[in-house]
């Protein structure tokens, strides 16, 4: 059961603040004609030249087909090509087209833009929020599952969206 303090949660925080700013880019990202799905695969393109598509899934947390499809939707658009690796002839590398950085430079300015406006919110408290988050992200101690509890899941903390 939850209790009333569940609003208070840290983890609560997190999730409601990750949806903030995932709808405050979706809305961003529609006069560039993109969704964050679409722009996290290619920031990894535009970073990583001839990635492929399994490194994208692990680096996004999602599976290979959900990169795939999302490829075969941007190579669609013109924005990303896929080439034959050159030892691996199974293998294909991702690419991205000059259409495709043009998207990306639109869209990543937006993500600037949002950026800016999150610091100027937050102010001084903007490099204290970032260094909190980066602990978060890098230390697993505090997120790891007890032993005693492994296999058990809370349902109510399950994130249907990831």
């Amino acid at each position: 059961m939850v209790d009333a303090e569940a609003s208070g949660r840290i983890v609560w925080a997190l999730r409601r603040a990750f949806h903030a700013v995932e709808a405050a880019k979706e809305a961003r990202f529609k006069d560039v004609g993109v969704t964050g799905a679409h722009y996290a695969v290619l920031i990894n393109l535009g970073v990583a030249p001839g990635i492929t598509g399994a490194e994208v899934a692990r680096r996004l947390h999602v599976t290979p087909q959900n990169v795939a499809s999302l490829v075969a939707k941007l190579e669609d658009r013109g924005w990303v090509l896929r080439r034959e690796h050159d030892r691996h002839t199974h293998v294909r590398e991702l690419h991205l087209t000059e259409a495709g950085r043009r998207v990306l430079d639109q869209a990543d300015q937006q993500v600037t833009l949002l950026e800016r406006s999150l610091r100027a919110a937050l102010g001084n408290d903007a490099a204290t929020l970032q260094a909190l988050l980066e602990r978060v992200a890098a230390h697993p101690g505090p997120l790891a599952a007890p032993a005693d509890s492994a296999g058990e899941i809370d349902a109510g903390e399950i994130d249907a969206g990831r």
